[in-house]
């Protein structure tokens, strides 16, 4: 039995040990250099990679279509891929200039063949959504309701410190019907 391929995309200064750290930079823990907005950019075969991480950088890319199709390219039928974004609705989302576009819950249902039952970009990567997690500070939840919370979620202004999406690859893909769209639960975890 082989050992698990985990690829850690843009890994930074953050590399994650058992993991391939990918980035576009070369640093001493930097395994892999390959650049995520050229499409069609990384070294490796199809179906070859069993879990990805994106922490921190899907923000910062163009066309995350395109990238999300690669990463769809060369990951196994149902390897997970574990992201993590500064919520839109904060200081955190906007305030870096080369965040390009913020994210919210529903962003990622967009990675999902099945959101393009009327339109055809070209996108021909499919991620179903398992699980959306807004980490949020303890402090600003003591004393909320479960509905105020979701209140302050959709209207407040740095209400959610970041968020977490767990996604799982589907292939074959799915055809464009509308019913065959899932959409997550969304999990509040208070940090502290």
């Amino acid at each position: 039995m082989t050992a698990a391929v985990k690829l850690n995309l843009g890994s930074g200064g953050r590399p994650m040990a058992g993991w391939i750290n990918l980035d576009l930079t070369e640093r001493p823990e930097t395994n892999i250099i390959a650049d995520l907005t050229a499409p069609y950019g990384l070294p490796f075969a199809d179906d070859s990679v069993d879990e990805l991480a994106l922490f921190h950088v899907i923000e910062h890319i163009p066309d995350t279509l395109a990238l999300m199709q690669e990463i769809s390219r060369i990951a196994k039928p149902d390897a997970q891929l574990q992201i993590r974004v500064p919520y839109g609705l904060s200081n955190t989302a906007w305030e870096d200039p080369t965040h390009v576009r913020p994210y919210f819950p529903n962003s990622f249902n967009y990675f999902q063949q099945p959101a393009y039952k009327t339109n055809d970009y070209g996108y021909r990567g499919d991620w179903k959504v398992e699980e959306t997690v807004l980490r949020i500070p303890q402090r600003k939840l003591d004393g909320m309701t479960r509905s105020e919370m979701i209140e302050a979620v959709d209207t407040q202004w740095n209400f959610v410190k970041e968020m977490v999406v767990i996604l799982r690859n589907v292939k074959p893909i799915r055809s464009r019907l509308h019913g065959t769209m899932t959409k997550a639960p969304v999990r509040i975890i208070p940090i502290p």
